[in-house]
């Protein structure tokens, strides 16, 4: 499939949700589209969700392919439940994540969210609240180190938040470039390493600005509570962070959590399975796909498939 980014795992995706004509699926990550085509090209419809505003180029597109069948909501996938409600529908068949940041995000310079391109140090999907800039700028060392080890993995978040605070005491940080090129001095620089010494403090910037993992739980959550007996989800992550809260969350609502200790209380109320896994583990792009999109190399997907037991309630 053309176009400024390529949908990975496409044709799992699709056997996944298995769409056809008069099914509803949400594309809860539009992006460019490429998931949402491959849905309507089945004969279903699809109500696509995306806080960036610069997808409505790509939405208006598909609009124009597919009249009456697509529908474009500006929100972020914690939102999936109220816009399918807003939507007036009576089921919601399937509905799809594809989690983490396009490449067509990462080829834009100005979003900032690259550090192999100079651009304002900016990283917000929706170009609302706290940016990257703001977080390098303001906080201090210890929130700093917290989120790039937390959501960076990153070994040496301490010394790269030292160097940070360092060097905002005589300018602030504005540029992309600019923060990569403190972040791989402080690393020692890039010593024949085969990815930028950058990548995970990026990384860990861009889920903190964006809550990245607090909204993949909350629209996980939401798709529980919204999609319809015998209703499909599909899931596709690109690293080891969202990976867990996928599994952790499918392995959990399936009833294949691990067992209790025998010395423990039993539980007074005992929950329905209110999903049962589509397949076991996750599946992984093919060497076809890997030699034209390098890109799939780290996806993995998920799938599941609706019960009808209530959605889990959190414990009061």
């Amino acid at each position: 499939m053309s176009g400024p980014h390529a949908p990975v795992l496409l044709a799992e995706v699709i056997e996944a949700l298995s769409p056809g004509p008069g099914d509803i699926v949400i594309d809860a990550t539009f992006g460019a589209g490429g998931y949402t085509r491959a849905i309507l090209a089945t004969g279903a419809e699809v109500i696509a969700l995306d806080r960036d505003p610069t997808v409505q180029f790509h939405a208006d597109a598909v609009a124009n392919d597919f009249p009456g069948r697509f529908q474009l909501v500006r929100t972020p996938f914690s939102g999936l439940a109220e816009a399918f409600a807003d939507s007036g529908k009576a089921r919601l068949d399937g509905a799809v994540f594809d989690i983490g940041v396009s490449s067509m995000q990462l080829d834009q310079a100005e979003r900032g969210f690259s550090f192999m391109r100079d651009g304002p140090l900016d990283m917000r999907m929706s170009g609302e609240g706290e940016s990257a800039a703001d977080i390098v700028n303001t906080w201090d060392h210890g929130p700093l180190a917290h989120i790039l080890k937390l959501y960076g993995e990153e070994r040496q978040s301490g010394r790269i938040a030292t160097a940070i605070l360092r060097r905002r005491t005589s300018a602030p940080f504005t540029r992309t470039l600019d923060l990569a090129e403190v972040v791989e001095k402080a690393l020692g620089g890039r010593r024949g390493a085969p990815t930028h010494p950058a990548t995970r403090t990026f990384q860990a910037l861009r889920i903190a600005v964006n809550d990245e993992l607090g909204e993949l739980t909350a629209g996980l959550e939401a798709a529980e509570a919204t999609l319809s007996p015998g209703g499909r989800l599909a899931v596709v992550t690109f690293h080891s962070l969202e990976d867990r809260i996928v599994k952790a969350f499918l392995t959990e609502r399936s009833g294949n959590a691990p067992g209790g200790s025998r010395h423990a209380p039993v539980a007074v109320e005992t929950r329905k399975p209110s999903f049962t896994l589509a397949f076991k583990g996750a599946r992984e792009a093919g060497e076809a796909e890997l030699a034209t999109n390098p890109r799939a190399r780290s996806a993995r997907l998920r799938a599941a498939v609706r019960t009808e037991a209530p959605a889990w309630k959190a414990a009061a």
